[in-house]
């Protein structure tokens, strides 16, 4: 299938809803993944006002100044501006470094932020929030099994387990093993890749988040629903991005998405097709599975 135009309905996260049995709650938290999943897969041009207002936020939190901003179409064209800048392997190396030295770089800093982010807003959840502590069978004390929704909620499953399967799982498989990992394979080749955010296929753990705010089972403070709010709004708004200290390199959302079905999931995950990327340049990556 082909990626879906931008949704005006997911652009603001309505009132949450505060009743429901777990079946409705449950049918309720599909549609609010399915417009998370259009816009990880939208083929929209980038609002570059918005992405740039939010990563502007994200350096604030950073205590950084505002950047300049490189736009280009495709992960292919950012490597030219993005080398030499620190990768996953190096910020781990710092975190292990007991005197690391000079300042950290501002993808560490911004990494920081992000985790402390997703705990306050784990810590605002209603229930035992699986995202930090993995839910088990009370009597077994086995992992919940993942079933097909209603099927894992007529069987004793909690709703709590299945909306983090359904919504937090389930898209960061379909988003991370379909979409960004091979791309990111295929772009770095045989060298690691500089640290990066995905923008639009960062979409799990915000869809997440939101999901249990709109279906009444989460309360946020202020300060962690704005921040969640700035990360959805860049989300809707650009593709992969590369923060450096003076000079943030964003990518546009791509031209052509197109993916397919996983077989056999319980959760209606999906992939790209091998030939089913194309960016505004005309790169193409080949993918492998």
């Amino acid at each position: 299938m082909s990626a879906p135009a931008r949704r005006d309905d997911a652009a603001k996260s309505p009132q949450a809803v505060r009743s429901g049995s777990p079946h409705d709650l449950w049918q309720q938290a599909i549609r609010i993944r399915q417009e998370w999943l259009d816009q990880a897969l939208s083929t929209q041009p980038a609002d570059r006002p918005t992405a740039e207002r939010c990563l502007t936020g994200i350096y604030a939190r950073a205590s950084r100044p505002r950047p300049r901003f490189e736009w280009v179409d495709s992960p292919d064209k950012a490597r030219a501006l993005i080398s030499g800048w620190p990768t996953l392997d190096q910020l781990y190396e710092r975190i292990r470094d007991p005197r690391p030295r000079g300042t950290a770089p501002v993808a560490s800093d911004i990494a920081m932020i992000a985790s402390q982010l997703r705990g306050a807003l784990s810590a605002g959840v209603t229930h035992t929030d699986p995202e930090l502590s993995p839910v088990r069978a009370s009597k077994t004390k086995e992992p919940w099994p993942e079933l097909a929704p209603l099927q894992a909620l007529d069987s004793g499953v909690p709703l709590a387990v299945v909306l983090h399967q359904g919504v937090r799982a389930a898209l960061h498989r379909s988003l991370a093993h379909g979409y960004r990992l091979p791309v990111r394979a295929a772009l770095a080749g045989d060298d690691p890749a500089p640290v990066c955010w995905y923008g639009q296929q960062d979409a799990s753990w915000i869809a997440y988040y939101d999901t249990l705010r709109r279906l009444g089972l989460a309360r946020y403070g202020p300060d962690e629903a704005g921040h969640l709010d700035t990360w959805a709004d860049l989300a809707r708004s650009c593709g992969w991005w590369w923060p450096g200290e003076d000079v943030c390199v964003v990518v546009d959302r791509p031209e052509v998405i197109r993916t397919e079905p996983v077989p056999g999931t319980a959760h209606d995950q999906i992939r790209l097709q091998p030939r089913g990327l194309r960016y505004r340049d005309g790169w193409q990556p080949l993918l492998s599975r």
